[in-house]
C-alpha cells in the first residue's frame, strides 16, 4: 500500500513528508491511539458512520477525548489523493503526553495490488494460540495502534508458509484473525465466533450477517472449536480492505474455493456501489 495523501484535524491536507506527531505523543510512547480502516469505492467511504461508531468506543475504553470531523477530514485526505477505489485509514491519539490534546488524521493509500490474485487463488491459514479477552484491561474489541502482537502473528504464520493467522484458544475455540474475522460453511449454513468472545466487530463481518440471508445461506454465531472448522467444507475470512477472501488450506487441512465467499462478495460490491 503506497500513502497517497495525509489530512491532519485544525490543518487539513499536508505534504507526504510533513510531520505530523511529535515524539511525545503517546500513540509512540505507549501504542495507545484508536483508529479505523476503511475500504473506498468510487470515491465513497464504506459505511464510514459505523466505522466512527466503533472508533468512538474504542477511544472511550482507552480514555481519549472524541473529536469530530473525520468525515470531512476523510474527504480532505481522498480529494487530496485522487484515487476514488482506496484504503483509508483514520487516526485519534491522545496527543503529546499529559496535553490533552488529541490529535486527528485521515490517511489515502493505495490498495494492495495482490488482493484479485489473492482471492483468485485463495489464501492459507495457520492456527495460533490466542487469548479471550475478557477482562477489560484486555482490550476486546476495541481498534488500537497496540498491534504489534497482530503483526508478530502475521509474521509467524508467513514463515511457517502460510499467507495469514487465525487465533486459537487453549481449549480450541477459535476466535478472529490477525484483522480479520473468520468463517466457514457446511451445507447452507456459516458459523462465525460471535463477539461474546472478545472479538472485534467487523463492519465488513456486519454488512456479510445482512447479506447472508439474501444469497441463501443461515449465520450461526457461537464458540466454537478448530475441529468444527477443519470439518467444514468451505473457510473464508472477512475484512473492510481485503472484503472476502476464500481459504484453501488451514493447518494441513486443504478446503476447495465454495460457493459462499463468491457469492457473498457479489453482494458486498453490490451494497458499497
Amino acid at each position: 500500500m503506497t500513502l497517497l495523501a495525509v489530512a491532519v484535524g485544525g490543518r487539513g491536507l499536508v505534504p507526504l513528508d510533513q510531520p505530523v506527531l511529535l515524539a511525545d505523543d503517546e500513540a509512540l510512547l505507549r501504542g495507545r491511539a484508536a483508529f479505523e480502516t476503511l475500504r473506498v469505492y468510487g470515491g465513497r467511504p464504506f459505511r464510514i458512520v459505523d466505522h466512527l461508531a466503533r472508533m468512538r468506543a474504542s477511544a472511550e475504553r482507552l480514555g481519549i477525548p472524541w473529536r469530530d470531523g473525520f468525515e470531512e477530514l476523510a474527504a480532505e485526505a481522498l480529494s487530496g489523493a485522487g484515487e476514488s477505489d482506496a484504503a483509508l485509514r483514520l487516526y485519534l491519539t491522545p496527543g503529546r503526553e499529559g496535553s490533552g490534546e488529541p490529535v486527528s488524521l485521515a490517511l489515502v493509500s493505495s490498495l494492495p495490488g495482490d488482493l484479485e490474485e489473492r482471492r483468485a487463488r485463495g489464501i492459507s491459514l495457520i492456527s495460533l494460540l490466542g487469548v479471550r479477552a475478557e477482562a477489560p484491561w484486555l482490550l476486546g474489541g476495541v481498534k488500537s495502534t497496540s498491534y504489534a502482537v497482530n503483526m508478530a502473528a502475521e509474521s509467524e504464520a508467513r514463515a511457517r508458509g502460510a499467507d495469514d493467522a487465525v487465533f486459537v484458544r487453549d481449549d480450541g475455540v477459535v476466535l478472529e484473525g490477525p484483522v480479520t474475522n473468520i468463517w466457514w460453511r457446511t451445507d447452507t449454513t456459516l458459523f462465525t465466533p460471535s463477539l461474546e468472545l472478545g472479538i472485534l466487530a467487523g463492519v465488513t463481518r456486519a454488512a456479510v450477517l445482512e447479506a447472508a440471508p439474501r444469497a441463501g445461506f443461515e449465520v450461526r454465531e457461537g464458540e466454537y472449536t478448530l475441529a468444527l472448522l477443519l470439518d467444514a467444507e468451505e473457510v473464508f475470512t472477512t475484512s473492510s480492505v481485503r472484503e472476502v477472501m476464500p481459504a484453501v488450506r488451514v493447518d494441513d487441512c486443504p478446503f476447495e474455493r465454495g460457493p459462499a465467499a463468491q457469492a457473498l462478495q457479489l453482494e458486498l460490491r453490490q451494497m458499497a456501489s
